[in-house]
């Protein structure tokens, strides 16, 4: 059984094809709306700050973890900073408009997956699939 290859103009034309989809996707309202609170938590410098401030705290409690240190209140004080971090309006638009993108991408995702049988979103870089 032989396996026909694309051409090197077909081939050509499936990248063309993915960069208009790449295109539009980027001119979708979801995109849109994410670029934009993307744009607004990269310029407050308040939420800044607070992001700094949890990436510190998760990265102590990790490394507190892997020495075997890592504490329940330690576990809390991340918490607590993401939970802040997360109520901020700022970051509850980009982390609402995230997640609406990643509903869309995950659609374009089937809808390209399921004709051939592969879920490139999840396991075509996968081994020995069951």
């Amino acid at each position: 059984m032989s396996v026909e290859q694309a051409s090197p103009d077909e081939q050509a034309t499936i990248e063309d094809l993915g960069r208009e989809l790449g295109e539009r996707i980027a001119r979708t309202q979801e995109y849109e709306r994410f670029e934009s609170a993307r744009e607004a938590v990269q310029r407050d410098e308040e939420v800044q700050a607070k992001i700094d401030e949890f990436e510190q705290l998760r990265a102590e409690f990790m490394q507190a973890r892997e020495t075997g240190q890592a504490t329940n209140s330690g576990l809390q004080k991340v918490q607590a900073a993401q939970d802040e971090l997360h109520s901020m309006p700022v970051m509850s638009e980009f982390l609402d408009a995230q997640a609406e993108l990643t509903d869309t991408l995950e659609a374009v995702n089937e809808a390209i997956s399921g004709p051939l049988a592969v879920d490139f979103g999840g396991e075509a870089g996968g081994c020995c699939q069951d």
